[in-house]
Protein backbone atom coordinates (compact mmCIF):
# COMPACT_ATOMS: atom_id res chain seq x y z
CA UNK A 1 0.00 0.00 0.00
CA UNK A 2 1.49 3.32 -1.06
CA UNK A 3 1.67 6.06 1.54
CA UNK A 4 1.23 9.72 0.52
CA UNK A 5 4.92 10.26 1.28
CA UNK A 6 5.91 7.60 -1.27
CA UNK A 7 4.32 9.54 -4.15
CA UNK A 8 6.21 12.85 -4.16
CA UNK A 9 9.14 14.48 -2.41
CA UNK A 10 11.11 17.70 -2.93
CA UNK A 11 13.94 17.48 -5.47
CA UNK A 12 17.29 16.40 -4.07
CA UNK A 13 19.26 18.38 -6.65
CA UNK A 14 18.33 21.44 -8.74
CA UNK A 15 20.22 23.50 -11.26
CA UNK A 16 20.20 25.10 -14.67
CA UNK A 17 22.18 24.96 -17.90
CA UNK A 18 22.91 27.85 -20.22
CA UNK A 19 22.11 26.91 -23.80
CA UNK A 20 24.21 28.07 -26.78
CA UNK A 21 21.67 30.80 -27.59
CA UNK A 22 21.96 32.19 -24.05
CA UNK A 23 18.68 30.81 -22.71
CA UNK A 24 18.55 29.03 -19.35
CA UNK A 25 17.13 25.51 -19.00
CA UNK A 26 16.14 24.58 -15.44
CA UNK A 27 16.19 21.05 -14.10
CA UNK A 28 15.58 19.07 -10.91
CA UNK A 29 16.62 15.57 -9.90
CA UNK A 30 15.50 12.76 -7.62
CA UNK A 31 17.17 9.45 -6.85
CA UNK A 32 20.85 8.52 -6.75
CA UNK A 33 23.22 10.80 -8.67
CA UNK A 34 24.85 7.72 -10.21
CA UNK A 35 21.53 6.07 -11.07
CA UNK A 36 20.09 5.22 -14.47
CA UNK A 37 19.01 8.57 -15.97
CA UNK A 38 15.35 9.01 -16.88
CA UNK A 39 14.23 12.39 -18.23
CA UNK A 40 10.83 13.80 -17.28
CA UNK A 41 8.61 16.24 -19.18
CA UNK A 42 6.03 17.34 -16.59
CA UNK A 43 2.37 18.15 -17.01
CA UNK A 44 0.47 21.34 -17.75
CA UNK A 45 1.81 24.54 -16.19
CA UNK A 46 3.94 22.71 -13.64
CA UNK A 47 7.60 23.35 -12.99
CA UNK A 48 10.42 20.90 -12.37
CA UNK A 49 9.43 20.84 -8.68
CA UNK A 50 6.69 18.18 -9.02
CA UNK A 51 8.30 14.79 -9.53
CA UNK A 52 6.90 11.30 -9.04
CA UNK A 53 7.91 7.94 -7.61
CA UNK A 54 9.66 9.37 -4.56
CA UNK A 55 10.42 5.88 -3.23
CA UNK A 56 10.46 4.05 -6.56
CA UNK A 57 13.41 6.04 -7.94
CA UNK A 58 15.54 4.86 -5.02
CA UNK A 59 14.27 1.29 -5.10
CA UNK A 60 14.99 1.02 -8.84
CA UNK A 61 18.19 3.05 -8.95
CA UNK A 62 16.68 5.76 -11.17
CA UNK A 63 18.12 9.25 -11.53
CA UNK A 64 14.98 11.16 -12.46
CA UNK A 65 15.72 14.47 -14.24
CA UNK A 66 12.78 16.85 -14.69
CA UNK A 67 13.03 19.70 -17.21
CA UNK A 68 11.37 23.11 -17.11
CA UNK A 69 10.05 23.95 -20.55
CA UNK A 70 10.80 27.50 -21.80
CA UNK A 71 8.89 30.18 -19.93
CA UNK A 72 8.07 27.88 -17.00
CA UNK A 73 9.92 27.68 -13.70
CA UNK A 74 13.61 28.45 -14.05
CA UNK A 75 13.73 28.24 -17.86
CA UNK A 76 13.79 31.46 -19.85
CA UNK A 77 11.23 31.98 -22.63
CA UNK A 78 11.82 31.04 -26.26
CA UNK A 79 9.35 33.06 -28.35
CA UNK A 80 7.88 31.14 -31.26
CA UNK A 81 9.19 27.80 -30.01
CA UNK A 82 7.96 24.47 -31.37
CA UNK A 83 7.71 20.92 -30.07
CA UNK A 84 10.84 20.09 -32.06
CA UNK A 85 12.76 22.91 -30.36
CA UNK A 86 12.24 21.15 -27.02
CA UNK A 87 13.90 18.04 -28.43
CA UNK A 88 16.95 20.12 -29.34
CA UNK A 89 17.05 21.70 -25.85
CA UNK A 90 16.88 18.20 -24.40
CA UNK A 91 19.71 16.97 -26.62
CA UNK A 92 21.93 19.79 -25.37
CA UNK A 93 21.04 19.03 -21.74
CA UNK A 94 21.99 15.38 -22.26
CA UNK A 95 25.38 16.51 -23.55
CA UNK A 96 25.90 19.00 -20.71
CA UNK A 97 25.11 16.38 -18.10
CA UNK A 98 27.61 14.01 -19.68
CA UNK A 99 25.16 11.16 -20.19
CA UNK A 100 27.00 8.55 -22.22
CA UNK A 101 23.93 7.26 -24.07
CA UNK A 102 20.43 8.47 -24.91
CA UNK A 103 18.33 8.11 -21.75
CA UNK A 104 14.76 6.93 -21.35
CA UNK A 105 12.02 9.52 -20.88
CA UNK A 106 8.60 9.97 -19.28
CA UNK A 107 6.11 12.52 -20.61
CA UNK A 108 3.05 13.33 -18.51
CA UNK A 109 -0.19 15.01 -19.59
CA UNK A 110 0.60 18.21 -21.53
CA UNK A 111 4.29 17.31 -21.36
CA UNK A 112 3.73 14.13 -23.40
CA UNK A 113 3.79 15.68 -26.90
CA UNK A 114 7.10 17.34 -26.03
CA UNK A 115 8.45 13.94 -25.03
CA UNK A 116 7.13 12.52 -28.30
CA UNK A 117 9.17 15.15 -30.13
CA UNK A 118 12.24 13.81 -28.32
CA UNK A 119 11.33 10.28 -29.43
CA UNK A 120 10.85 11.40 -33.02
CA UNK A 121 14.29 13.04 -32.93
CA UNK A 122 15.88 9.92 -31.39
CA UNK A 123 17.05 12.06 -28.49
CA UNK A 124 15.87 9.33 -26.10
CA UNK A 125 15.93 5.54 -26.36
CA UNK A 126 12.62 4.56 -24.75
CA UNK A 127 9.49 6.50 -23.82
CA UNK A 128 6.59 6.26 -21.39
CA UNK A 129 3.62 8.48 -22.22
CA UNK A 130 1.47 8.83 -19.11
CA UNK A 131 -2.02 10.38 -19.20
CA UNK A 132 -0.85 11.87 -22.49
CA UNK A 133 -2.64 14.87 -23.91
CA UNK A 134 -3.83 13.61 -27.29
CA UNK A 135 -3.68 15.46 -30.63
CA UNK A 136 -7.27 16.63 -30.35
CA UNK A 137 -7.00 18.84 -33.44
CA UNK A 138 -6.93 15.66 -35.53
CA UNK A 139 -10.07 15.42 -37.71
CA UNK A 140 -10.95 12.02 -36.21
CA UNK A 141 -11.89 13.74 -32.94
CA UNK A 142 -14.09 16.45 -34.45
CA UNK A 143 -17.35 14.64 -33.70
CA UNK A 144 -16.51 13.46 -30.18
CA UNK A 145 -15.08 16.53 -28.45
CA UNK A 146 -17.28 18.83 -26.37
CA UNK A 147 -18.24 21.85 -28.48
CA UNK A 148 -16.18 24.38 -26.50
CA UNK A 149 -13.08 22.19 -26.61
CA UNK A 150 -13.49 21.65 -30.35
CA UNK A 151 -13.74 25.40 -30.89
CA UNK A 152 -10.61 25.97 -28.81
CA UNK A 153 -8.66 23.34 -30.74
CA UNK A 154 -9.80 24.92 -34.01
CA UNK A 155 -8.63 28.31 -32.73
CA UNK A 156 -5.20 26.87 -31.89
CA UNK A 157 -4.89 25.72 -35.51
CA UNK A 158 -6.44 28.68 -37.34
CA UNK A 159 -5.58 31.69 -35.14
CA UNK A 160 -2.93 30.55 -32.64
CA UNK A 161 -2.25 34.10 -31.46
CA UNK A 162 -5.87 34.49 -30.34
CA UNK A 163 -5.78 31.12 -28.59
CA UNK A 164 -2.55 32.13 -26.84
CA UNK A 165 -4.21 35.31 -25.57
CA UNK A 166 -6.95 33.19 -24.02
CA UNK A 167 -4.51 30.86 -22.27
CA UNK A 168 -2.37 33.80 -21.14
CA UNK A 169 -5.13 34.68 -18.69
CA UNK A 170 -4.59 31.49 -16.70
CA UNK A 171 -3.10 31.57 -13.18
CA UNK A 172 -2.08 28.94 -10.62
CA UNK A 173 -5.57 29.19 -9.12
CA UNK A 174 -7.26 28.78 -12.51
CA UNK A 175 -5.28 25.62 -13.18
CA UNK A 176 -5.79 24.22 -9.68
CA UNK A 177 -9.56 24.77 -9.83
CA UNK A 178 -9.79 23.26 -13.32
CA UNK A 179 -7.93 20.11 -12.30
CA UNK A 180 -9.79 19.67 -9.02
CA UNK A 181 -13.13 20.35 -10.65
CA UNK A 182 -12.65 17.80 -13.42
CA UNK A 183 -10.94 14.91 -11.64
CA UNK A 184 -12.62 11.73 -10.34
CA UNK A 185 -12.70 10.98 -6.63
CA UNK A 186 -9.87 8.43 -6.92
CA UNK A 187 -7.57 11.19 -8.22
CA UNK A 188 -8.72 13.79 -5.70
CA UNK A 189 -7.72 11.35 -2.96
CA UNK A 190 -4.17 11.83 -4.25
CA UNK A 191 -4.22 15.46 -5.33
CA UNK A 192 -5.79 16.95 -2.21
CA UNK A 193 -3.60 15.18 0.36
CA UNK A 194 -0.21 16.25 1.59
CA UNK A 195 2.53 16.17 0.55
CA UNK A 196 1.11 16.07 -3.00
CA UNK A 197 -1.15 19.11 -2.65
CA UNK A 198 1.67 21.35 -1.44
CA UNK A 199 4.11 20.08 -4.05
CA UNK A 200 1.57 20.59 -6.83
CA UNK A 201 0.72 24.11 -5.72
CA UNK A 202 4.41 25.06 -5.51
CA UNK A 203 4.97 23.65 -9.02
CA UNK A 204 2.05 25.73 -10.32
CA UNK A 205 3.35 28.89 -8.66
CA UNK A 206 6.77 28.30 -10.20
CA UNK A 207 5.20 27.39 -13.53
CA UNK A 208 3.40 30.74 -13.70
CA UNK A 209 6.17 32.81 -12.05
CA UNK A 210 7.08 34.43 -15.39
CA UNK A 211 3.44 34.84 -16.39
CA UNK A 212 1.53 32.49 -18.66
CA UNK A 213 2.17 33.96 -22.11
CA UNK A 214 5.55 32.37 -22.90
CA UNK A 215 5.08 29.27 -20.77
CA UNK A 216 1.72 27.60 -20.27
CA UNK A 217 -0.03 29.51 -23.06
CA UNK A 218 2.58 28.55 -25.65
CA UNK A 219 2.53 24.94 -24.44
CA UNK A 220 -1.26 24.80 -24.70
CA UNK A 221 -1.34 26.18 -28.25
CA UNK A 222 1.34 23.72 -29.39
CA UNK A 223 -0.36 20.73 -27.77
CA UNK A 224 -3.95 21.56 -28.74
CA UNK A 225 -3.01 22.39 -32.33
CA UNK A 226 -1.46 20.09 -34.93
CA UNK A 227 1.80 18.64 -33.68
CA UNK A 228 3.73 18.30 -36.91
CA UNK A 229 5.37 15.09 -35.67
CA UNK A 230 5.81 11.98 -37.81
CA UNK A 231 4.70 9.45 -35.21
CA UNK A 232 4.87 6.61 -37.74
CA UNK A 233 8.63 7.15 -38.01
CA UNK A 234 9.31 6.71 -34.29
CA UNK A 235 11.67 3.78 -33.91
CA UNK A 236 12.09 3.43 -30.15
CA UNK A 237 9.97 1.45 -27.64
CA UNK A 238 6.95 3.44 -26.46
CA UNK A 239 4.46 2.57 -23.71
CA UNK A 240 1.21 4.51 -23.40
CA UNK A 241 -0.37 4.60 -19.92
CA UNK A 242 -3.83 5.80 -18.88
CA UNK A 243 -5.88 5.37 -15.74
CA UNK A 244 -9.19 3.65 -16.41
CA UNK A 245 -11.05 6.57 -14.79
CA UNK A 246 -9.31 9.23 -16.92
CA UNK A 247 -11.76 10.97 -19.24
CA UNK A 248 -9.94 14.26 -19.76
CA UNK A 249 -6.61 13.60 -21.52
CA UNK A 250 -7.70 11.60 -24.57
CA UNK A 251 -11.17 10.93 -26.01
CA UNK A 252 -10.28 7.26 -26.56
CA UNK A 253 -7.73 6.85 -23.74
CA UNK A 254 -4.86 6.76 -26.18
CA UNK A 255 -6.09 3.94 -28.42
CA UNK A 256 -5.63 5.97 -31.58
CA UNK A 257 -2.42 7.56 -30.33
CA UNK A 258 -0.84 4.20 -29.59
CA UNK A 259 -1.93 2.89 -33.00
CA UNK A 260 -0.04 5.72 -34.70
CA UNK A 261 3.29 4.74 -33.09
CA UNK A 262 4.90 1.53 -34.41
CA UNK A 263 5.03 -1.14 -31.71
CA UNK A 264 3.57 1.05 -28.97
CA UNK A 265 2.03 -0.84 -26.05
CA UNK A 266 -1.06 0.61 -24.36
CA UNK A 267 -1.77 0.02 -20.67
CA UNK A 268 -5.03 0.84 -18.87
CA UNK A 269 -4.61 0.85 -15.09
CA UNK A 270 -7.79 0.21 -13.05
CA UNK A 271 -8.86 2.27 -10.07
CA UNK A 272 -7.13 5.51 -11.04
CA UNK A 273 -7.38 8.35 -13.53
CA UNK A 274 -4.93 11.14 -14.31
CA UNK A 275 -3.08 10.37 -11.08
CA UNK A 276 -1.73 7.12 -12.57
CA UNK A 277 1.78 8.61 -12.85
CA UNK A 278 1.94 8.72 -9.07
CA UNK A 279 -0.14 5.68 -8.14
CA UNK A 280 1.61 3.35 -10.63
CA UNK A 281 5.07 4.94 -10.67
CA UNK A 282 6.89 1.70 -9.85
CA UNK A 283 5.16 -0.22 -12.65
CA UNK A 284 5.74 2.58 -15.16
CA UNK A 285 9.43 2.94 -14.33
CA UNK A 286 10.08 -0.82 -14.23
CA UNK A 287 8.52 -1.21 -17.66
CA UNK A 288 10.45 1.75 -19.04
CA UNK A 289 13.79 0.47 -17.76
CA UNK A 290 13.09 -2.89 -19.34
CA UNK A 291 12.34 -1.24 -22.68
CA UNK A 292 15.58 0.73 -22.57
CA UNK A 293 17.63 -2.40 -21.93
CA UNK A 294 18.47 -1.44 -18.37
CA UNK A 295 16.89 -3.90 -15.92
CA UNK A 296 15.80 -2.38 -12.59
CA UNK A 297 18.29 -2.75 -9.79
Amino acid sequence: MKTPQSLVAPPVRTGAEQLPNGRILGWAEWGPANGMPVLFSPGAATSRHLGFGAEAVHDLGVRLISLDRPGLGASTPAPGRTLQDFAEDTRILIERKGLDRPPAMVGNSQGAPFALACAAARTVDALALVSAADEIAEPRFSDVLPRELQQLADLCVRVPEEAANFFAGFTPRTMWDMVMGNSPACDLAVYQREPFAGAYWKALEEGFAQGAADGYARDAVLVMGRWGLDLAAIGIPVDVWYGAEDSSHSPDQGAGLAARIPGAVRHIVPGTGGAVLWTAADQILRTLLGRSGEPPR
